[in-house]
């Protein structure tokens, strides 16, 4: 039986081999590894051509790795009118390629509140998603789009404006980042499994029972101050509590994605998924 969920890294794993090089040297090392997700980090710009896509999409194929895009971190759904359409592009872009690579979900942060009450930047941010979400249907370009939940409380990204930002807008679902959730408070909260639960009560209840079995997840350790997140760690370094998230996913029958953003890629994905099967008693054999 598969297990509930796929696992894989954000970006290209530091064991994959100059040859093949890039993606699609990625999805072979990650399938030799026994991992099954890759996220492509096209964080920078997106910079990959049409031929290039074919090839990460049928290498994707032949070894059954799912393909999600990580976005340039260069979006704004809150920039002002002069920058927004470069933002615009930037979200475009991504998911258009992110379309003809294989990919099926398209991560990107939201932005910054520029020191707004999130009650007045959701309404902008969530028509400009709209606009998007239209254009690129007629395009033809079938992805969904997912605000991720972001680790410091200046950004949007809260578990709150991801839901909302879904709720309004078909097409559009969280990416739901526990460490960044973890980091984002600065106090060392979020961290138990009754808060885990709490968030996945809310994310039901806003999306539907059948969004937590298309769950897209990052884990990673986090080191955090006062202001939220820091830096990414690797999980023995860091406090984050993985098996009491692993027991709420277990507990209300999540399924989905788990994309490992450590500084050791792969060594901390191939733990997830050991954990995840200890957790869960789920075997893939």
């Amino acid at each position: 039986m598969p297990l509930s969920f796929r696992f894989g890294t954000v970006g290209t794993p530091k064991s994959a081999p100059k040859k093949p090089g890039g993606s699609v040297g990625a999805v072979i090392r990650l399938r030799e590894l026994g991992l099954d997700a890759l996220e492509l980090g096209w964080v920078r710009a997106v910079r990959v051509s049409e031929k290039t896509c074919a090839a990460i999409k049928a290498a994707a194929a032949e070894h059954d790795v799912a393909l999600s895009v990580h976005a340039p971190y260069f979006i704004n759904l809150n920039a002002d009118e002069a920058e927004w359409p470069k933002s615009r592009k930037r979200l475009m872009d991504a998911a258009y390629y992110g379309h003809l690579a294989g990919a099926t979900d398209i991560v990107f942060h939201p932005g910054s509140y520029f020191r707004r009450p999130p009650a007045e930047v959701l309404p902008k941010a969530i028509a400009r998603l709209e606009a998007v979400v239209a254009d690129l249907a007629e395009m033809g370009v079938a992805v969904t789009l997912r605000p991720e939940t972001m680790g410091k409380s200046a950004v949007i990204g809260s578990l709150e404006d991801t839901l909302a930002m879904s709720q309004a807008v078909p097409g559009v679902l969280p990416c739901v980042d526990f460490a960044h959730l973890h980091a984002r408070p600065g106090d060392g909260s979020m961290n138990s499994y009754d808060e885990w639960a709490r968030v996945l009560e809310a994310y039901a209840q806003a999306l539907g029972e059948d969004a937590l079995r298309r769950l897209h997840i990052h884990l990673s350790g986090i080191e955090y101050g006062p202001k939220g997140e820091r830096n990414h760690l690797k999980f023995e370094k860091a406090d984050l509590d993985v098996a009491a998230i692993f027991r709420a996913l277990k507990d209300f029958g999540a399924a989905g994605r788990i994309l490992c953003e450590s500084p050791v890629l792969e060594e901390d994905a191939l733990l997830l998924k050991q954990w995840w099967q200890e957790v869960s008693g789920e075997d893939e054999g």
